[in-house]
């Protein structure tokens, strides 16, 4: 065995030893300066074989190493300081080492300079800086390494102001790329992190000279107990990635989807009522919450201390005055009542120019939190600044900073049980107390000018309803139930009245917010995965809405819900769909319902509509009636008169024999809307769907028909996987000709599909098949709940055709790694389906999409 092979062995023998201590639970830190000291050791230990002790060339420790700081797979970061040009001989002794190092296993980043190069270099870059201010002599010569450590020490090599500004730039840099709270967070980067910690001791080293984050007690920057917690934090931080390594087996710092489960199981969570994997992300998110006040507040002191400025002062009471956008308390025990602690935030309600909170006073808040012996809400003071803070028109900038710093959770027990609580699916981005927060600052878009292009009914609505804050309460709590088992819709709309009774809302404003926060969800179900061109549909969900103003309320909250949900769940088509839905269940209520829709009216009316618009373009009405008789009344019921002009003038100048496929240039209802108008066959909807998955195309919504003569008359609301309508033509053009092609086939290939992606494959949705009531006559209701594999509604489509069914309509939902699909269908008989065939079908689509995934 040679010596990197020997080396290589021990290696893979320490980390076995470190998974070993590390499930016996052994502290962190202890397990990280094991692994530092056994590189340490083995490092010097190669230097002396390869003999480079007799070349003036100091090995030094660098970054997180020269920290002390490393993890099983973390890179070994290595400075070769030269006291002059490296000679031959040397040269050929340092690649012999680098290379012994690299076949040993070690993933090793390495610099070869001398002192003045090394300074120059760190002057002109930041990172380099900083990772030398960390450096840590392993063999070679003293001298040297203490020219450099002197070096850089001195005050013309990054004077400590613009270091901090540097540092300070660097951080807001890292904070806008990613968020706190992301799916699969990065341990070491995201805000909160670990960088931010190490943040905070690189701008103490730097001015301080302070070489570890326990000396800012003695310079007063930090209390012991605040010490106590940053340290807390950092060693939990270093659990996971730690696990993370292990689990990975390299140099892993995301939580990735497919490694989230190990690394719990590693850090012995365990499931209960909440999985395993929801407890460490709740204790991870709760984790960097805690480290972003921290690092703001320290920030802002070592701001203070290293550049000196005095900000701006302006009166406000006799408690509080403005340093330029924060708060600053006067009075040496500015919380010494629970409520002291509400009006605070009153003031931020009251003065649009504080955006912050002045460290001394941030320091002292987080005192009062942390000595409160029962929920804020308990004390009659401060419910009562609450409601002042609830109906000022900037209430909700005021409630963003209470629940930034852990004031909403203080006040409301409930908001503390799902602060940091998220979901293990790939629809909710956000723990459930951060999207709630999003959602607040949705409502608050609503109301302004710069928004009315992207909620244009929204920015309409929000000043119209008689009581703003109770939209606002009704917010708070619509997903304050999840987490405990249970309908969380129906525990929130419990906790929400007794609120409201506890705060003095009469009966009628009670019963609103608990009746939005209870049916929250309707109003999206309904335009999503119900068919809204249904006047039962309309009508059902008018009857639950009661009136105009919870139609309001609940489209406002609707709305924001989504946004909040994701960056990319909201998009033109289901802004589409809930704006059709809201102005026909108005017109329902404004009807009543003893004027139900005329249908054979409105049937008229857009075949008048469409031909006035036919006639001017040229098309005979003879030809154009011909045409109409083969089609059935309920297709002008279901499209609108331009898209009818449309579909018959294509129609009439095609030729019949060849399959015509119909792509919009314009969007329609926020998408692109897809016509596909041919002799009727077997399997046509499975055909259509495979050519989409396999362009990768999201479809939405599927109208499916036939005409008398058995021609299909199909229309799809196809996107982007952006949410985008289709916008290239070329991309239009291969989409059109992969259909026709298809269509065109007597025997079309086997489809085959894309891969599932990495992050789908950690989730098991079992397949879910359910019959509904039908509104509509000789039609049956069916959703299905599925894991959105790729070819997911070919193999529908498949499946209906194999059990000899039809499908008329559907509404295609995607929320994160499920699909919730809505579909009308019949028998071929055109019937609705009997028990024993939806028995047949459910147990088909069951097999069908429970196999595992193609290719």
């Amino acid at each position: 065995m040679t010596p990197a092979q020997s080396a290589k062995a021990a290696l893979l023998e320490q980390n076995l030893q470190l998974a070993a201590a590390f499930h016996d639970r052994l502290p962190i830190a202890e397990l990280v300066q094991r692994r530092c000291d056994f590189v340490d050791n083995l490092l010097r230990s190669a230097w002396q074989q390869q003999g480079l002790e007799q070349f003036a060339i100091s090995l030094v420790a660098v970054g997180g190493y020269g920290r002390g700081e490393l993890h099983p797979h973390s890179d070994v970061d290595l400075l070769f300081l030269l006291d002059e040009g490296l000679g031959c001989e040397a040269e050929k002794a340092l690649s012999e080492f680098i290379a012994f190092l690299w076949d040993a296993g070690l993933e090793v980043g390495h610099s070869v300079r001398t002192v003045a190069e090394t300074l120059k270099q760190g002057k002109a870059d930041i990172t380099i800086a900083t990772n030398l201010l960390e450096a840590r002599l392993l063999a070679g010569p003293e001298l040297l390494f203490d020219e450099l450590y002197d070096a850089i020490r001195s005050n013309d090599f990054w004077p400590s102001k613009e270091f901090f500004l540097a540092k300070r730039d660097e951080q807001h840099s890292r904070h806008a790329k990613a968020s706190a709270f992301d799916l699969e967070p990065n341990v070491k980067s995201c805000p909160g992190g670990l960088r931010d910690i190490q943040t905070i001791a690189w701008v103490a080293m730097r001015h301080f000279n302070a070489s570890r984050l326990e000396e800012l007690v003695q310079y007063d920057f930090l209390e012991p107990y605040e010490l106590e917690e940053l340290l807390e934090c950092q060693h939990f931080l270093w659990e996971i990635r730690f696990a993370l390594h292990m689990a990975s087996g390299r140099d892993e710092n995301r939580l990735l989807f497919d490694l989230q489960r190990q690394v719990a199981q590693l850090m012995g969570y365990e499931d209960a009522t909440q999985l395993a994997v929801e407890q460490l992300m709740k204790h991870y998110y709760r984790t960097v919450r805690r480290v972003m006040e921290l690092n703001e507040m320290l920030l802002q002191l070592f701001k203070r201390a290293t550049l000196g400025h005095t900000l701006e002062i302006v009166p406000i009471n006799e408690d509080f005055q403005r340093r330029s956008a924060f708060v600053e308390a006067l009075r040496p025990e500015p919380f010494a009542r629970p409520d002291d602690i509400m009006r605070l935030f009153l003031l931020v309600a009251r003065n649009s120019n504080i955006k912050a909170i002045y460290a001394p006073t941030l320091r002292s808040l987080r005192q009062a939190r942390q000595q409160l012996q029962a929920p804020l809400m308990d004390v009659p003071e401060c419910r009562q600044v609450f409601m002042e803070i609830l109906r000022h028109p900037r209430g909700i900038a005021a409630l963003s900073l209470m629940h930034k710093h852990g004031i909403l959770s203080a006040y409301l027990p409930a908001w503390s049980l799902i602060e940091g609580q998220m979901q293990f699916d790939l629809f909710h981005a956000y723990t459930v107390d951060e999207h709630t927060h999003r959602l607040l600052l949705n409502i608050e878009r609503f109301s302004q000018p710069e928004q009315k292009d992207e909620f244009p009914l929204g920015s309409i609505l929000i000043n119209q309803l008689p009581k703003k804050g109770l939209l606002v309460l009704a917010a708070i709590f619509h997903d304050i139930g999840k987490g405990r088992g249970g309908d969380h819709s129906k525990l929130g709309a419990v906790d929400a009245l007794a609120f409201c009774k506890l705060h003095g809302l009469n009966d009628h404003d009670g019963r609103l917010v608990s009746w939005l926060v209870e049916n929250h969800l309707v109003m999206s179900v309904t335009a999503q995965r119900r068919d809204i061109s249904d006047p039962e549909v309309v009508a059902d969900f008018a009857s639950k809405v009661r009136d105009a103003v919870h139609l309001s309320y609940l489209y406002c909250l609707t709305v924001a819900d989504i946004c909040a949900t994701n960056e990319k769940t909201w998009n033109n088509w289901k802004g589409s769909l809930l704006r059709d839905l809201y102005f026909s269940t108005q017109r329902v209520l404004a009807r009543g319902k003893e004027k139900p829709v005329d249908i054979r009216a409105r049937v008229r009316e857009h075949q008048a509509k469409a031909k006035k618009e036919l006639l001017r373009r040229g098309i005979k009405e003879k030809e154009l009636d011909t045409l109409w008789t083969r089609f059935k009344a309920d297709y002008f019921l279901r499209h609108q008169p331009n898209q009818i002009a449309w579909h018959a003038e294509a129609i009439l100048k095609h030729r019949q024999d060849e399959p015509l496929v119909l792509i919009s240039k314009h969007t329609t209802r926020g998408g692109t809307e897809l016509f596909v108008y041919c002799q009727d066959r077997p399997k046509l909807f499975a055909t259509v769907m495979a050519v989409l998955d396999n362009k990768n195309i999201n479809v939405h919504d599927a109208n499916i028909m036939t005409s008398k003569d058995n021609y299909a008359l199909d229309t799809f609301v196809i996107l982007e996987q952006d949410g985008e309508p289709l916008t290239q033509l070329s991309r239009i053009q291969s989409i059109r000709k992969g259909l026709e092609k298809a269509l065109s086939s007597d025997n079309p290939k086997p489809p085959r599909f894309r891969k599932l992606s990495r992050k789908m494959k950690p989730f098991n949705v079992p397949t879910q098949v359910s019959f509904l009531p039908s509104s509509r006559h000789g039609t049956s209701m069916m959703e299905l709940i599925a894991l959105d594999m790729p070819g997911l509604l070919a193999r529908v489509g498949d499946t209906f055709h194999r059990c000899n069914t039809t499908l008329l309509g559907a509404k295609i939902t995607t929320i994160g790694e499920r699909a919730e699909d809505f579909f009308i269908l019949q028998t071929d008989d055109g019937l609705a389906l009997n028990a024993e065939q939806q028995q047949r079908l459910a147990e088909a689509l069951t097999q069908a999409l429970s196999q595992p995934t193609l290719n």
